[in-house]
């Protein structure tokens, strides 16, 4: 299934994006689901639908989003329902752990008294992306469009699967499971299920269930659509978020420039802004293109509201003469410019995170990672034991060292293209001996 994430700068129309992508998707003949998580009611207001609402029943029978809406043929509308699947997700984990509960004399919560969270939005949002995939053969969708956050949350809740697996690892690491076949007994000496067996057991579902989320954000199959209305910051904006999904391996499908205002007007002031426009989307067209498109989504006037004709002949001039940009504004009209997503890749790109064996020439191994839209000056670099830690901006990520480089030391660095190099020379005490 092909996965599409909607984000980008705040305010620059992520939603309108997102539906008209799923629409445009549906065009091509793809059963598309689109999801939002956001939950005051924009989504149905933009889409011109009823309130999107769970349906009833026990909500661990549930997948973690409400009752799919159709909004056109082929497309559906659904949003990620937090608050009771934090509500199930804690209810269960008190059961697993009734016996613990007992034996420390604890109540446990009622579900009716559980409100989310902070942070719980997330995980959710990570847990509709896993359920997407598992839907049995024939019944799921072909496509899977989502309405993300803005562009600093996504990359932060794209890279939390690795973060909390790391975690795990640190904290509960599997060399200390070594005495876990005396754990039943223990147990049936003891008259009560051992805490630690519990927690164990717990910590590797937790690791299942991120290790499928990860395989999820890592697909090839699965892509990022940036959305931006050109203006003076939005290269600034569009730049720290390339080089945050890069930096966690995610591969950004197109640029969209939204809201773009006519040009060739005669007003004064109305052409300025479009001039600012056009020198921003000047400068979009030089970060990006070729390697990865920039589309161009014109106003519509008005905020666009419903879906409209879908099969896109709101786009199209009238018979008189008034063209899409002021006729009815359904988001139909937009379908056309944003595009379908494209088809997923028949084989996996090879890996870029490649070493370069340099060592007859240089004398090093050179780890070339590619970081589009970083600077020198928000780049920072810690070895750590057998990891590297790699500080774009606001955004980190511990990478693990391949075994070769966990002999070397690190001898220097440098940003050239998108490329951050690493250069390794090999410890003398730790590098293999020829005989």
């Amino acid at each position: 299934m092909r996965t599409v994430l909607v984000t980008g700068a705040g305010g620059a129309g992520r939603t309108t994006v997102a539906a008209a992508t799923a629409l445009a998707a549906a065009r091509e003949g793809q059963r598309t689901l689109l999801l939002t998580a956001d939950p005051d009611g924009t989504p149905e207001a933009l889409l011109g639908i009823r309130a999107l609402r769970s349906a009833p029943g026990r909500s661990a029978d549930r997948l973690p989003w409400s009752v799919p809406v159709e909004l056109a043929p082929g497309v559906w509308a659904a949003r990620i329902i937090t608050d009771e699947w934090f509500r199930s997700e804690l209810t269960a984990l008190q059961d697993r752990g009734h016996g613990l509960l007992d034996l420390l004399g604890a109540t446990p919560l009622d579900g009716e008294e559980l409100t989310p969270l902070p942070g719980v939005e997330s995980l959710a949002l990570l847990r509709a992306l896993r359920a997407a995939q598992t839907a049995p053969p024939g019944t799921g969708w072909d496509v899977l469009v989502v309405d993300m956050p803005p562009a600093p949350d996504t990359v932060a809740l794209l890279a939390l699967p690795e973060q909390l697996r790391r975690y795990l690892r640190r904290l509960l690491p599997a060399e200390r499971q070594a005495a876990r076949a005396l754990r039943p007994m223990l147990a049936q000496l003891a008259g009560v299920p051992m805490p630690a067996q519990k927690l164990y057991e717990t910590a590797e579902r937790w690791e299942r269930e991120l290790a499928a989320v990860q395989g999820v954000i890592e697909s090839e199959a699965t892509t990022v659509r940036l959305v931006v209305e050109p203006g003076p910051l939005a290269d600034r904006a569009l730049r720290t978020a390339r080089a945050g999904l890069a930096l966690h391996g995610c591969r950004v499908e197109a640029v969209i420039a939204n809201r773009l205002l006519p040009t060739g007007t005669s007003d004064p002031w109305l052409a300025a802004l479009s001039g600012q426009q056009q020198d921003a989307l000047k400068e979009l067209y030089e970060q990006w293109a070729p390697a990865v498109p920039v589309r161009e989504l014109p106003h519509l006037g008005r905020d666009p509201h419903g879906v409209g004709d879908p099969r896109g002949a709101e786009s199209r001039p009238g018979t008189d003469g008034v063209d899409a940009q002021r006729a009815p504004a359904g988001l139909a009209a937009l379908a056309g410019a944003v595009g379908a997503p494209g088809a997923r890749p028949d084989r996996p790109a090879p890996d870029p995170w490649t070493v370069e064996d340099r060592l007859a020439d240089d004398g090093v191994l050179l780890w070339r990672l590619p970081l589009p839209g970083a600077d020198r000056d928000g780049l920072g670099l810690v070895r750590r034991g057998d990891e590297l830690i790699v500080s774009v901006g606001p955004f980190h990520r511990m990478l693990p060292l391949p075994s070769a480089l966990r002999r070397c030391t690190v001898s220097g660095a440098g940003l050239r293209d998108g490329w951050l190099q690493v250069r390794f020379t090999p410890d003398p005490d730790l590098w293999p001996k020829r005989l």
